[in-house]
C-alpha cells in the first residue's frame, strides 16, 4: 500500500483537479486528471464526517465544529479554522453557499463572502444524514431550505441526496426523483446518490446510486443499470472529466475505460468525497 504522505509525479499536470476525502483519520487531499490519480496526502488530521467544497473553500464536519479552508489560486496547502458553529453531522454546499447541521438537527447557513452562521427559522429537524444543494435529507424525510428556514418535502428515513439535475433521494424503502411528487425508482434499501453538479435543471448527466454493495448508474431516459462493482462497499462518488468514487475501506477510485482503477490512499473509515 503506498503512504499516505507519498508525492507521486502527476501533481502539477495540466487539467489536474483536487478531490477531498473525509474519514475517521482526517482529510486526504487527492490530485487527480482524467483517469489518473497523482499526488495525495493528508491536509487535515482531525476526524471528519463529511466534506463539501464551493469554489473558495472546502468544509469539514467534525466533532468540534465546522471547520473551513480558503481555497487560493496557486496555493497547494489548505488551513482549515473554526467558524464557530459547534458540533456538526453534516456539511453541504449550494453555489457559494455553505450548510452545517448540528447533532440535534439545528441547520445554519453561512453566506458566501461572510464568516456567520445564520440559524434556518423553525424547530430543529429529526437526524441529518446528508445535505446537498437546498436539499437536507433526515430520518423524518427532505426538508428544502426556502426563505431562511425548512420546509418538509416528503419520504422518510432519507439516507442522501442530490440537488443536482433533478432532486433524488435515496432511503431505506428505495431510490427516488422528484417530479409531480417523488417518484419511485428502484426499490429496496439505497445508501448514497450523486449526480453530477454541472446537470442542467430538470435533466440528469451522470448519476450514481449505491445500495449496499451494487452500484447502480444513470442511462437516460429514465434507466438505471447495474454496474461493475468495485470489490468494496463505496460510500461516495464524485465528478470531474471521469467519475470518481471512493470506499469505505479507503480506496479511491477513477472510472476508465476498463471499468474502476483502484488507488489505496492509506485512510479508513472513509465518509465523503467531495470534489473540485
Amino acid at each position: 500500500m503506498h503512504s499516505i504522505e507519498e508525492k507521486r509525479v502527476y501533481g502539477d499536470r495540466e487539467g489536474a483537479i483536487t478531490a477531498y476525502v473525509a474519514s475517521a483519520t482526517g482529510v486526504v487531499r487527492v490530485r487527480v486528471a482524467g483517469d489518473t490519480v497523482g499526488e495525495f496526502g493528508l491536509c487535515e488530521r482531525r476526524p471528519a464526517r463529511d466534506v463539501a467544497t464551493t469554489d473558495e473553500a472546502v468544509a469539514i464536519a467534525t466533532d468540534e465544529d465546522v471547520r473551513v479552508a480558503r481555497l487560493e489560486d496557486g496555493e497547494d496547502t489548505e488551513t482549515f479554522a473554526e467558524t464557530g458553529f459547534g458540533p456538526a453531522v453534516a456539511v453541504g454546499a449550494d453555489g457559494g453557499e455553505l450548510f452545517a447541521a448540528a447533532p440535534d438537527g439545528r441547520i445554519a447557513r453561512r453566506p458566501a463572502g461572510t464568516e456567520e452562521w445564520t440559524d434556518l427559522e423553525g424547530e430543529g429537524v429529526a437526524a441529518v444524514r446528508a445535505i446537498d444543494g437546498d436539499l437536507v435529507g433526515t430520518d423524518d424525510g427532505v426538508y428544502r431550505v426556502r426563505d431562511g428556514g425548512l420546509d418538509h418535502a416528503g419520504l422518510t428515513d432519507v439516507r442522501d441526496v442530490s440537488a443536482a439535475g433533478v432532486p433524488l433521494a435515496a432511503t431505506a424503502e428505495g431510490l427516488y426523483k422528484l417530479g409531480n411528487g417523488w417518484m419511485p425508482i428502484r426499490e429496496g434499501p439505497f445508501d448514497a446518490v450523486s449526480a453530477d453538479p454541472r446537470s442542467e435543471p430538470g435533466r440528469l448527466a451522470r448519476a450514481y446510486a449505491i445500495a449496499g454493495e451494487e452500484i447502480y448508474g444513470y442511462a437516460g431516459d429514465d434507466e438505471w443499470r447495474a454496474i461493475e462493482d468495485a470489490s468494496e462497499p463505496i460510500v461516495d462518488v464524485g465528478y470531474g472529466e471521469t467519475t470518481y468514487a471512493v470506499t469505505e475501506a479507503g480506496t479511491f477510485l477513477a472510472a476508465g475505460e476498463d471499468g474502476w482503477r483502484p488507488h489505496p490512499i492509506g485512510v479508513r473509515e472513509v465518509t465523503g468525497l467531495a470534489v473540485r
